[in-house]
């Protein structure tokens, strides 16, 4: 067990150095009983691995790691991009504005409790300025987000935002060209659809949104 921490130690200073790390100030490594196997984690678990993270440079500006939050069985998993400023700050997915947005298109369109989805985020730390995260970094959080849907093992994944949609299917479609569509990914269904900011700054895609609501709705088999 001790050489497979250190292993796991050496990876990520690997990694870091791939990224252009040249020296990082004095760290405390954690014992072998703090040491988390990802591969073999629970969802706490991988909360704690991931409120430890400093695999890339976003952690070095973040006031909390957003992991994510909802129902640990969820039916419907929803993935955006990045946290922004009120997530930030308050540790918690899709807050201020568009979280409220958001959870209207969950309880209103689809018909369900915003506590019995699972929502997450690409990258775990917010991008400075609310810029999109950076290959490099979304690499980084990748594993974090993989096993959060294997723990969850949500039937309908709902993406919001070109990022979260490229991120997990490898397509370079633009979300405008991508939603109004079901895609099958890895067992599942994966629905794209606009990011709730960009909804506030663009009222009039909320009627293609709504759509793409009802669209997730008659995936899970919801009566209307």
């Amino acid at each position: 067990m001790q050489n497979d921490a250190l292993l796991h130690k050496l990876y990520q200073l690997n990694l870091l150095r791939k990224m252009g790390f040249e020296y990082c100030d004095a760290v405390t490594l954690p014992s072998k009983t703090e040491t988390v196997d990802i591969g073999s984690a629970s969802l706490d678990e991988l909360r704690k691995a991931a409120l430890a993270c400093h695999l890339c440079n976003l952690a070095k500006g973040r006031k909390n790691v957003v992991f994510g939050e909802g129902d640990p069985k969820a039916r419907l998993m929803i993935v955006g991009e990045g946290p922004g400023a009120s997530e930030d700050e308050q540790g918690r997915p899709f807050v201020g504005r568009s979280g409220e947005l958001l959870t209207q298109m969950i309880e209103k369109a689809i018909g369900i409790s915003r506590n019995h989805v699972f929502i997450a985020n690409v990258v775990k730390c917010r991008p400075p300025g609310n810029r999109n995260p950076e290959p490099e970094e979304m690499e980084a959080c990748r594993p974090f987000l993989d096993k959060q849907i294997e723990l969850i093992n949500p039937e309908v994944i709902l993406c919001l935002g070109g990022v979260s949609f490229q991120a997990l299917t490898g397509e370079e479609a633009g979300i405008t060209k991508a939603r109004g569509k079901v895609y099958e990914w890895h067992g599942r269904k994966l629905v794209p659809s606009f990011h709730p900011s960009y909804l506030l700054r663009n009222p009039s895609a909320k009627k293609e949104a709504y759509a793409d609501m009802l669209t997730v709705k008659e995936l899970l088999d919801l009566k209307r």
